[in-house]
């Protein structure tokens, strides 16, 4: 029993370690979800003139996103995800689809 433990132990301290090693990376994986599926979306809808449902099914993963917006005037893509809120804009024929600061 105590030989369990101490490898649980050891097993919890790599564990750690290595999210301590990863800890940018970890941070940044929740912008991103909506980041991808904002620029996606737009490109799909906005650059390949698909339809809106088509694209929805494009872009889904299996984590979901909270929030989605099709701003259809402005060619606009707002979708919120894990906390975090990205947004992609249209910028012309030429330019397709950007991330939005």
């Amino acid at each position: 029993m105590k030989l369990f433990k101490r490898i649980l132990l050891v097993l919890l301290l790599v564990l750690l370690g290595w999210i301590w090693h990863e800890r940018e990376a970890l941070w940044a994986f929740p912008d991103i979800i909506s980041a991808y599926t904002a620029k996606e979306y737009c490109s799909c809808r906005y650059v390949m003139n698909n339809d809106a449902e088509y694209c929805r099914g494009y872009v889904k993963q299996w984590l979901p996103t909270s929030g989605f917006t099709d701003d259809a005037v402005s060619k606009t893509v707002t979708v919120s995800g894990m906390g975090r809120s990205n947004s992609a804009g249209w910028t012309g024929e030429h330019q397709g689809c950007r991330l939005q600061p």
